[in-house]
């Protein structure tokens, strides 16, 4: 397991929670299927250019705005849609689960003891229509943003930015993500960086942390 397993378990300060595949979950195949009437692309070319590329790269770093965005992937995809039609293909991939509503309400009980943080690759228009239609962000006395900061993880300087905000040295912080090369860097700052893989996991690694969720 990633993670740091004997520390001094009493200096938390703050606890980092990531959002897509912890507190809310999607699915990309659900934009693909309904993005390929509209083009005349491959499903797993679609899928590519959609949510893997280097302009959704620069989208979530806030480095082009939305109709900039929405220009390129229509020339890149060939679409035959417009913006309208494009949004709710592109933001209707959310949904919470079970497993997302109890990590939602554990990081409502630790807000009442550390700084809780929620730090997502995301880009603007996904975030607005989380905000919208989830209650999740009530959770967190901080929202930090990838393309808010403009570095995306795993990149060194979202996490240095992160500490900058919340005044903490990292290992005073615990984070937990999902994809584990976004764990390894911040691990390497030294910041105490554990995979969520379950809720009973996740509870495991607050634990060894000395956070008690009563």
């Amino acid at each position: 397991m990633i993670g740091h397993e004997k520390m001094d378990n009493h200096n938390i300060k703050a606890v980092i929670f990531d959002l897509g595949g912890v507190l809310i979950d999607f699915n990309y195949t659900i934009a693909v299927e309904r993005i390929f009437k509209f083009s005349d692309k491959a499903p797993q070319e679609i899928f590519n250019l959609f949510f893997d590329s280097e302009i959704t790269g620069l989208f979530e770093e806030g480095r082009i705005l939305p109709l900039e965005f929405f220009s390129k992937v229509k020339e890149m995809l060939n679409l035959k849609l417009d913006y309208a039609q494009f949004l709710p293909i592109w933001n209707e991939i959310f949904f919470m689960t079970e497993k997302n509503r109890t990590v939602y309400s554990l990081a409502k009980i630790l807000k009442n003891s550390y700084k809780a943080v929620l730090l997502s690759n995301t880009n603007t228009l996904h975030f607005d229509y989380i905000k919208r239609n989830f209650s999740v962000f009530d959770a967190f006395h901080h929202i930090i943003t990838s393309f808010e900061l403009g570095f995306r993880k795993p990149h060194p300087s979202i996490y240095e930015k992160t500490l900058n905000i919340l005044e903490v040295l990292p290992g005073n912080v615990f984070y937990t993500d999902d994809r584990a090369e976004l764990i390894e860097t911040a691990c390497r700052l030294g910041i105490r960086g554990f995979t969520f893989k379950s809720i009973t996991q996740l509870k495991k690694d607050l634990l060894v942390n000395g956070i008690f969720i009563n």
